[in-house]
């Protein structure tokens, strides 16, 4: 097997392996509604009709239903924790979150690793410094990403840097709308639109990174190279923030409060066919 191979395959299994150990609890945070908070209390007492979620609608189509988790999420706080949207201010507090949430240090640790191995960019060399320039590159290109993406973009085209997990996912289901969401995100009003801050994001920041990157590093194939990179970890991640509320509420652990607030998509959304 050449070596190329071998590189591709290592990198495959990484990304696989930091989906596996993204398990994480989430910190404990004051109810956004009483109602709410008494549910959560009384796991078995019934909630107010006005907050119950619509029936789907008949006539064999299976509604799908995004929603939203009552308490912040530690590990992905780009997990919505309500359906209103967010100030700018908001948005910017949601970048600095990003850039320090755990998924940033794991993923520029595994990113670090795996160019160690290559020996890429070799400019950065061996040993504990070389690792330290991997990691440092590494993480300075995610902080920037959410910064162009989260923040900026997010605040002039009024769109929402959120992820708004589905309420009763399914695999097959879940593929398709994390990457639905790649390309399509919910603008400042709710609507469905073009995730133009999303893709931009990892585009500028990756742009940026050519001014502290190696020279070797610095041209158009392989700014594109590590782009395709990072929008696959996005997916990853989708993948698995998609069911993070499930599995807090299928693991009995409904007292953290990590449980979806769903709201009905009408029929005719495409979202419904995942």
């Amino acid at each position: 097997m050449s070596r190329t191979a071998v590189c591709i395959a290592f990198s495959r299994v990484s990304v696989g392996f930091v989906i596996a150990v993204l398990l994480l609890a989430v910190p404990r945070s004051r109810g956004q509604e009483v109602a709410t908070v008494a549910a959560r209390e009384l796991p078995d007492s019934p909630v107010p009709k006005s907050q119950q979620p619509t029936e789907p609608p008949k006539g064999g189509v299976t509604s799908t239903v995004v929603g939203y988790m009552t308490n912040r999420s530690l590990f992905f706080p780009d997990i919505a924790t309500s359906p209103g949207p967010l100030s700018a201010g908001q948005k910017f507090k949601l970048f600095l979150n990003e850039s320090v949430a755990p998924p940033s240090f794991l993923i520029s640790a595994v990113s670090a690793g795996f160019g160690q191995w290559r020996d890429s960019p070799e400019a950065y060399g061996q040993g504990a410094e070389g690792y330290g320039k991997r990691f440092g590159a590494s993480f300075a290109r995610g902080a920037s990403q959410s910064f162009f993406g989260t923040f900026l973009a997010a605040s002039v085209l009024h769109q929402d840097p959120r992820f708004f997990p589905q309420y009763r996912p399914t695999f097959w289901g879940s593929i398709k709308y994390s990457a639905y969401r790649i390309v399509v995100t919910r603008n400042d009003a709710g609507r469905d639109v073009f995730n133009a801050s999303g893709l931009f994001g990892p585009l500028a920041g990756e742009t940026l990174a050519n001014v502290y990157l190696p020279r070797s590093e610095q041209t158009g194939a392989k700014t594109a190279e590590r782009y395709g990179t990072d929008l696959a970890w996005r997916f990853a991640g989708n993948m698995f923030k998609n069911y993070w509320p499930t599995i807090f509420k299928d693991l009995g652990l409904n007292h953290l409060g990590v449980i979806p607030a769903p709201t009905t998509v009408p029929a005719n959304d495409p979202r419904n066919g995942y």
